[in-house]
């Protein structure tokens, strides 16, 4: 029987290494004191409806105005100025073909947003002094490569900017550089399951985004998680093993958001104004 607890002890020792293994990977790195002035609802790409475009200076001016912290998104353009747009493309919300990384700042200031001739596709300063402090700013950063060049230039935007920010992303290469060049910034893995959800790219690097597998390279202090798939067990441990804060996305339901509220989760809201948080 001697074989047998050997093989039995081998068996026990492989299972902890890899139970190790996993936890390094997935964990998240709980900075409570540094994340707790973002804890909050926010408003996604603005507070905008009703002939006020997503991500426009309007959109952030009616939030801010509001006293609703901002969620908003960050690309590169093709001269290297940090542009505040949802997609890649520029279709859905601009009519035109084309990535809104081939075209400069200049073009695309020009570019209505959603059929509203007032309002452009604005820069990032420009949103920095739209909301000038008022509310919190949750910063995406977009981005499905390795090429972390948006980093630096947001950074450097950002720079002596008095108000509350903190960033986030699908991207854990581009919150690694974040870590590397602006550690105390509040850092935020997005995540969602990108099998299900997203049908182009490696599937295998879609698996592990999803499995949150790649989390080791920028230790989030929070989650921002995909409502429809709130019970991935590297999400749940990140959460209630390791204390990460817990932001869902995107919340479409005034009741909805309470109730994640009330269990600690901060709402990132759009297609309606809140009128009791």
């Amino acid at each position: 029987m001697e074989w047998y607890f050997i093989l039995l002890i081998a068996i026990s020792a492989t299972v902890l290494l890899f139970f190790a293994l996993w936890l390094f990977l997935i964990a998240p790195r709980a900075r409570k004191k540094a994340v707790q002035p973002f804890l909050r609802p926010y408003a996604h790409r603005g507070l905008w409806g009703e002939g006020i475009p997503e991500n426009s200076l309007a959109a952030f001016r009616a939030a801010a105005a509001r006293g609703y912290a901002i969620e908003l998104d960050i690309h590169l353009s093709r001269d290297g100025e940090v542009m505040v747009f949802h997609d890649a493309k520029l279709k859905r919300m601009c009519g035109r073909e084309g990535k809104l990384r081939d075209f400069t700042a200049a073009e695309l200031g020009n570019m209505p947003l959603g059929g509203v001739e007032t309002e452009c596709i604005p820069t990032l300063r420009a949103v920095l002094d739209a909301v000038d402090g008022r509310v919190p700013l949750l910063i995406e950063l977009k981005g499905e490569s390795s090429n972390v060049a948006l980093v630096p230039a947001a950074l450097k935007v950002l720079e002596g900017y008095t108000g509350l920010w903190c960033m986030e992303s699908f991207n854990p290469l581009l919150l690694r550089a974040v870590k590397k060049q602006a550690p105390h910034v509040v850092r935020g893995l997005l995540s969602s399951d990108l099998v299900k959800e997203k049908h182009t790219g490696s599937k295998a690097l879609n698996f592990a985004l999803s499995a949150l597998w790649l989390t080791f390279l920028c230790r989030p202090a929070f989650h921002a998680w995909d409502k429809k798939y709130p019970r991935r067990l590297a999400l749940l441990a990140g959460i209630k093993l390791f204390g990460a804060a817990s932001f869902v996305y995107t919340v479409k339901d005034e009741e909805l958001a309470k109730e994640y509220m009330a269990k600690g989760t901060y709402p990132i809201f759009d297609n309606f104004d809140p009128k009791s948080f």
